[in-house]
């Protein structure tokens, strides 16, 4: 193929003149390398961001091993280019193309895209621009590739409707097979049959043929219901290596998947629910094999709650034994106060000794309460004491502002508590204790308890910044905190509805991309992409919903029912601890762990 020589000369000849050449070359230990072609079909896996955020993506990862395990399918992957880079294939005129084999991605069958978080949308258009596909799906050919994405972006897909011909609702893992079968099996027929026909697979929404108007015989409206794998037992093994340094250069081993915990704020707690773990067995085997494999010598285990694995003492004996064996060190992400107990920390003690994290995520027993996070202040002192004696000097602190029903009081509470956490941090440490305190805004996300609040105005988050700047200085803690803009755009991209396609659209022609970094982050471009089009932004961001309204979202089925996060937004006023559960059944009021037999009772899993 004359466009691939092409491309490979391009690359000998211009590729020096860009930052970190190593992210567009490919040939990376364990890539894997077909044939083009004696193969059937060609996927390409594209994130819309650069190589270093992309290439340790799970959701990846796990695509690239199971397509590219088939004998009639290959997977290759494709990341945003940085500005250089976009300039220089402009510049030459040379589309965007796989690292794999450097084929131009609009010659592939499939392009999957993931997407997990909003402000990746206007890198996803320009990818798709550089690749020569137009943009809105109703200016496609008969040619060109069928465009899907799936992530966490995409559980309220209205807002990139207009971009996308599909959306897989839910865990990619559970779908892609059925999504090539049937490409496949319907590869002599139209673009417009094809798509038809890929509407047919449970957890597939193509907006073209949108079910959200459509009625049942039953007169209810039809919706997408979110697939999800069952069980948790193979894990990615077979890990790329990559090329230059990336933001989490280790192996990752996911060992549970769902949480039981029902943070009001949290969207992935509740979106990616019933809990599954991976047993101790195949989490072992996959750490050794992937050591093996790949050489790598630092590993971490995943999940949103790691320290909640039914197993988790027995899982870190073994990995502390792996580690004396290969020499290895390893880390355990998302731990929780209430479940990491002395006997874990005992299991810890020879770790390497880093950052800690603690999430307390609001500064008062009452906020916590009403967020249905209900960590007492004093369980958090007494972890701060074992950590300490156990030999960490670094405390990182997640807090959190913008909960409805917030007051002067609650941002007060949070320098309190980061008063005496230092207090009883340097009374241990002989005064060594460092500490970090991040804080976020709440963005009242879909398929949440909160995604009928309001998200707090400027003047108001700015105030409470304000107080915490000036509480912790005198403390001196160190503390970050977002740009209030770019809490407002994520806000509008997670809730808006179809309309917001214009507004993406519009911020990407205006020269809008990389939305998530400082160097990319335009927001003169977004406000007045919003002027142009005469937003109301009172309507998407700052008035509470009213309950009884239809969402953006609602015809999507996570498996939660529409009148248990009312239950839930209606108790975070009181800070009620009652446990939730999707439907009524004998399980409420009794015991908050059947909160997990209840999720798995809906998702038929029991």
């Amino acid at each position: 193929m004359d466009i691939r020589n092409e491309i490979s000369r391009f690359i000998d000849r211009d590729l020096v003149t860009v930052q970190k050449p190593g992210r567009y070359v490919g040939g990376e230990f364990n890539q894997v390398t077909k044939d083009w072609d004696s193969i059937r079909f060609h996927a390409a896996l594209a994130f819309p961001d650069i190589y270093d955020i992309g290439f340790p993506n799970l959701g990846l990862a796990a695509l690239y091993n199971i397509i590219n395990n088939r004998s009639d399918s290959l997977a290759e992957r494709v990341f945003a280019p940085w500005f250089d880079m976009e300039d220089l294939l402009r510049d030459k005129k040379i589309p965007l193309f796989s690292l794999e084999s450097r084929t131009p991605i609009s010659i592939f069958d499939l392009i999957c895209f993931t997407l997990p978080y909003e402000t990746l949308y206007t890198n996803a258009l320009n990818m798709l621009d550089l690749s020569g596909i137009p943009v809105l799906t109703g200016r496609r050919q008969e040619s060109d590739p069928i465009i899907i994405a799936g992530g966490h972006a995409t559980y309220n897909p209205e807002p990139m409707h207009a971009f996308f011909d599909a959306f897989v609702i839910g865990e990619g893992e559970i779908v892609i097979n059925e999504i090539i079968d049937c490409m496949l099996e319907n590869s002599a027929k139209s673009r417009c049959e094809k798509m038809h026909e890929l509407s047919t697979i449970s957890g597939i929404y193509v907006p073209s043929f949108s079910t959200k108007n459509i009625k049942s015989k039953s007169g209810n409206t039809l919706s997408v219901k979110k697939r999800f794998l069952r069980k948790l037992d193979q894990p990615i093994q077979n890990y790329l290596v990559p090329n230059i340094s990336v933001v989490h250069d280790r192996i990752a081993i996911e060992i549970m998947r769902g949480c039981s915990r029902g943070c009001r704020f949290c969207q992935a707690g509740m979106v990616m629910r019933p809990v599954r773990e991976l047993d101790r067995e195949n989490v072992t085997e996959a750490i050794k094999e992937s050591i093996i494999r790949t050489g790598i010598s630092e590993v971490s285990l995943l999940s949103l709650s790691t320290s909640d694995h039914s197993q988790i003492s027995d899982i870190l004996d073994d990995v502390n034994q792996l580690s004396e064996d290969y020499q290895i060190d390893f880390s355990l992400p998302s731990l929780r106060i209430e479940s990491f107990d002395q006997n874990l920390m005992d299991r810890m003690e020879s770790k390497r000794k880093g950052n800690f994290t603690i999430a307390p995520e609001a500064g008062s027993d009452r906020q916590r309460a009403s967020i249905n996070k209900p960590i007492p202040k004093q369980d958090m002192l007494e972890t701060v004491k074992e950590i300490c004696s156990k030999g960490w000097n670094n405390i990182k602190l997640y807090f959190m502002i913008g909960f409805p029903g917030e007051t002067d009081q609650d941002i007060y509470g949070i320098i309190d508590l980061c008063r005496e956490i230092k207090e009883t941090g340097n009374r241990i440490t002989k005064g060594r204790l460092k500490l970090h305190v991040s804080i976020n805004t709440l963005i009242p996300k879909s398929h949440t308890p909160y995604q009928w609040a309001p998200v707090e105005k400027k003047d108001v988050v700015d105030h409470k910044y304000s107080i915490l700047r000036d509480g912790l200085r005198k403390l001196k803690i160190q503390i970050n905190y977002p740009d209030y803009d770019l809490i407002m755009l994520e806000a509008l991209l997670s809730r808006g509805d179809r309309h917001i396609s214009n507004l993406i659209y519009n911020a990407w022609e205006k020269g809008a991309k990389f939305d998530a970094w400082n160097e990319g982050f335009a927001r003169k471009i977004w406000h007045d992409a919003i002027n142009d089009l005469g937003l109301d932004l009172d309507d998407y961001l700052y008035q509470e919903r009213d309950p009884h309204q239809q969402l953006p979202w609602d015809f999507i089925d996570t498996g939660i029912e529409k009148s248990f996060l009312k239950s839930e937004y209606f108790k975070s006023t009181t800070g009620d601890l009652t446990p939730g559960c999707f439907e009524k059944c004998s399980a409420c009021g009794v015991n908050q762990n059947l909160l997990i037999d209840c999720a798995k009772a809906r998702m038929g899993d029991v």
